[in-house]
């Protein structure tokens, strides 16, 4: 893997952490906290700090403390249109350039995300949900491509997304999937792959809301909350 500066290492540990959910949306940064968190300095987390603003992942003043980006759902069907066109071509370049020693750490990524998920250790899962897709696209050497798709991780409501239950287990399955097109070097098997996987949580969420709409219009005193029981408690589940 390419060597990262200490701005970079902290710019990813926050990125994860915000798709993970272990950083929820409207939660404030502190960036002696973090600092402390990854003993290092206050440095490289201001500029980390910076990054992520660009980015979209924060907003605010990196200097007193930063807080986590809310996501505008209403424009999260542009976003899904331009993370398939651009992870696809990550895709393409990764399995095209893919070593065994690449392979073997995204089976062990994998195989991470699978023990997390049995043993219903949720936010563990999505973080190493964040590591898979990422090693996948650190492979092929695309900064600039890997930077938008970055840009548009920072818009999308992942954690939404991974909240709604069986998300994960069945993206087990959709990691499977992906990782054997991999191991065959079966590019366009892959890139289906990858399409199907970022459309399947789109549209679980698609129903859940609409569901949720449906279940409105029946009042607020007799609404069944139907989004939130699509939604996995974290209390029942970490």
């Amino acid at each position: 893997m390419e060597y990262r500066t200490k701005e970079e290492q902290v710019a990813d540990f926050l990125r994860e952490g915000i798709i993970a959910g272990r950083f929820p949306r409207g939660a404030r940064l502190k960036q002696l906290e973090i600092a402390k968190l990854l003993q290092t300095s206050i440095t490289p987390v201001r500029e980390a700090l910076k990054l992520l603003a660009a980015e979209g992942y924060v907003v605010g003043d990196s200097y007193r403390g930063a807080t986590v980006a809310p996501f505008d759902i209403s424009a999260s069907n542009e976003m899904l249109n331009l993370r398939i066109l651009l992870e696809t071509q990550l895709i393409r370049g990764a399995v095209e350039q893919a070593t065994a020693a690449d392979i073997e750490e995204l089976r062990a990524i994998a195989a991470t995300f699978e023990r997390a998920v049995a043993d219903k250790e949720n936010e563990a899962a999505r973080a190493a949900n964040y590591r898979f897709h990422r090693r996948i696209f650190d492979i092929p050497n695309m900064p600039q491509t890997l930077h938008f798709v970055q840009v548009l991780w920072a818009r999308y409501p992942f954690d939404l997304i991974n909240k709604i239950g069986g998300r994960v287990g069945r993206a087990v399955d959709e990691h499977t999937q992906l990782l054997n097109a991999f191991i065959e070097a079966d590019t366009a098997s892959a890139m289906l792959a990858t399409r199907r996987h970022i459309e399947a949580g789109w549209l679980e969420l698609q129903r859940a809301v609409q569901s949720s709409q449906s279940a409105s219009r029946l009042g607020a005193d007799d609404e069944p909350k139907v989004l939130q029981s699509h939604l996995s408690t974290e209390s029942s589940q970490s």
